[in-house]
């Protein structure tokens, strides 16, 4: 009876390790798995750069309207205290 439930134990290990993937399946998961990591952090790259360019162009934005303020404050004071023209007489 030993013997049997010994044989019984030993072919259900093997039919279980049988199972199993194969190194070939292995070797493809793990390049899968290589493969899915570089495609992630191409992504979060992607997406920083994205970031990084909409920022810079915010603040060129802001750049560019702070410089035509200051354009129209100088050029309302330059108005302001420039004396008018005489008119020339004919």
């Amino acid at each position: 009876m030993k013997r049997l439930l010994s044989l019984i134990v030993i072919a259900g290990m093997c039919t279980f390790v049988a199972c199993g993937p194969s190194a070939e399946e292995k070797a493809k998961a793990a390049e899968k798995a290589t493969q899915d990591s570089i495609a992630k952090e191409q992504v979060k790259i992607d997406s920083l750069q994205k970031i990084e360019a909409a920022k810079s162009q915010d603040s060129i934005a802001k750049a560019a309207e702070a410089m035509k303020a200051d354009s129209l404050q100088k050029a309302e004071e330059a108005s302001k205290t420039a004396k008018p023209a005489k008119k020339a007489k004919k």
